[in-house]
């Protein structure tokens, strides 16, 4: 059975503007907010996860974002392992030692990276592609070229090749809002967030038959920011045509309203970080 991480949204709010989504002038309503992450949680556990959760923190608003503060990982012969994040906003990257805690007491290697100047924000703009043969790394707005290009070289100790990325979209300023890698092969992804190079490498690596392509309206409701778990693909909104593509893919989109979570940027993908046993 699959193990996912969620940080509860009892701290939730928009206090700043971090992406072009959020605003202060748009006031979460903390209660429904907590009523879809609720829905969330029993879609994950319908579609045979397991729920663990980390303790929130008072005045980490953010930390419900679980995705973005560790990369999480496995290789045999060298076991199970986590790579902290150095993200762009301070309060953010406060909540980085959180989560090496978490994952430090269930006996995960740290993988400890020299950022320098550089920056890495965790599945945010890490992705695996589900066989684990593979890892795709977005840059651009949040984890920088440099934070990419030394956590390849990490990563190439293990044998694990790294696809790098590079975002041009401000309103895709992770990987994981442009980007969802599913079961198969196949990958759904909005093309116009990346630079020319790297959509020719996505075509490159990916048939065209295993491409599903959104458009901009379905990407800005983060129909890529999805989880995926098999043949279900959990999502906060998919148009009626991405629903079909979907299933004349043989997957079954899932959608789960995460209204309150796009007034900060981030939806399914964001609120949820799978976990490596």
């Amino acid at each position: 059975m699959p193990k996912v991480l969620l940080c509860p949204p009892d701290y939730f709010d928009v206090v700043d503007q971090k992406n072009p989504y959020m605003s202060r002038e748009c006031a979460v309503d903390r209660g429904k907010a907590r009523r879809q992450w609720d829905v969330l949680c029993n879609v994950l556990q319908q579609s045979g996860c397991e729920i663990e959760t980390i303790c929130p923190v008072e005045g980490f608003e953010d930390m419900v974002f679980a995705a973005n503060q560790v990369f999480v990982g496995a290789k045999d012969g060298y076991g199970k392992f986590v790579v902290p994040s150095r993200m762009v906003y301070a309060s953010r990257h406060r909540e980085v030692p959180f989560f090496a805690d978490w994952f430090r007491a269930r006996d995960y290697r740290i993988i400890e990276l020299d950022y320098g100047t550089d920056y890495l924000e965790g599945h945010g703009d890490l992705l695996w592609r589900p066989d684990g043969s593979r890892i795709y790394a977005g840059y651009g707005f949040r984890s920088t070229k440099g934070g990419i290009e030394k956590f390849t070289a990490a990563m190439s100790e293990m044998g694990i090749p790294v696809v790098p990325l590079e975002l041009v979209d401000p309103y895709c300023y992770h990987l994981d809002t442009c980007l969802c890698p599913l079961d198969g092969g196949w990958l759904l992804y909005y093309p116009d967030a990346f630079d020319r190079p790297s959509q020719e490498k996505i075509r490159a690596l990916i048939p065209l038959e295993r491409r599903i392509e959104v458009g901009e309206a379905d990407a800005v409701a983060f129909a890529c920011n999805a989880v995926s778990l098999g043949r279900h693909v959990i999502l906060n909104h998919a148009s009626d045509d991405l629903q079909a593509t979907l299933r004349r893919a043989g997957f079954t989109p899932i959608l789960t309203p995460l209204s309150e979570f796009l007034k900060s940027g981030g939806a399914a993908k964001c609120l949820t970080l799978k976990l490596i046993e």
